[in-house]
């Protein structure tokens, strides 16, 4: 039976791309006879607002949607320190006390593109760990002690794993209780997630979320990358770039069954458009 999820972040107004995703997510549950959850990802520190997860449950509702709500992220910081723990038991984890600055100018002076991070604390014994500090996954480490895996997309097929783009990426922040990657493989585990659903924005991440998978001896689901909504520019829409929100067109009184509709048959508004297969 499929079980998916729609996990959004309370630190914006949920947008139209917010709403296509969801009703994807949903839509593929009740097809299938499954079950479609909410669960809101609210470690973000001071920009998660807890007032926003009641407006998500009000858009979600006036589009239609059903679902079950499991628990917040908020609800679940021992599971994630005890895997950063099992992580770092296992030799896989290094302190890390570089500063974004100190990052971009390391990258600079090594010619590094993409963002990857230069590895400056990776092997050293003489950090100050009373400074700030955050827990990065030796990449090397990892992959050599789980050899070749792969995952499984609706679109894509098979896929090899290969997080080399990412790097030594962050498992616990600094100023927050857990990266994205771990934050989100753990809550899909728990969960009960069969296949996860999101957009194809997150489709490399997914090379991380495998190899954690493995690493912690986690169910491994399938996952449905879809299309993203893009603004007049090409860009996906953003909360950042202030994107329309759902809140706003409900209380504008726009029918959300309507629209629900209409993204399913992908009838989008003027200058929205979607996003090349």
């Amino acid at each position: 039976m499929i079980v998916t999820r729609f996990a959004p972040s309370p630190n914006g107004h949920l947008h139209l791309g917010h709403a296509y995703s969801a009703i994807t997510a949903h839509d593929l549950a009740k097809d299938a006879g499954g079950t479609f959850l909410l669960r809101i990802e609210d470690i973000d520190g001071a920009r998660s607002r807890p007032e926003l997860a009641d407006e998500f449950r009000r858009d979600l509702e006036w589009l239609g949607l059903e679902w079950q709500e499991v628990t917040a992220q908020s609800q679940r910081i021992e599971s994630y320190q005890a895997a950063a723990q099992k992580l770092q038991d296992a030799g896989l984890l290094y302190p890390c006390t570089c500063t974004r600055s100190e990052i971009q100018r390391a990258q600079q002076a090594a010619g590094i593109e993409g963002g990857l991070y230069p590895g400056t604390c990776k092997g050293r014994d003489n950090l100050d760990l009373e400074r700030p500090h955050c827990l990065r996954l030796d990449l090397d480490k990892a992959m050599a002690s789980v050899g070749e895996l792969i995952w499984t997309d609706e679109h894509a097929g098979s896929v090899i794993v290969d997080p080399r783009d990412f790097g030594d990426v962050v498992i616990m922040r600094k100023d927050e209780p857990a990266s994205y990657h771990l934050a989100a493989t753990l809550d899909d585990a728990a969960d009960g997630v069969t296949l996860v659903t999101r957009g194809s924005d997150l489709f490399s991440a997914t090379h991380i979320h495998r190899l954690l998978q493995e690493l912690l001896g986690l169910p491994v689901p399938h996952w449905h990358h879809h299309q993203l909504l893009l603004d007049e520019q090409g860009k996906k829409l953003a909360k950042r770039r202030g994107s329309p929100s759902l809140a706003d067109m409900r209380e504008q009184g726009e029918d959300g069954l309507l629209l629900a509709e209409q993204l399913r048959l992908q009838r989008l508004p003027g200058g929205i458009s979607l996003e090349s297969a």
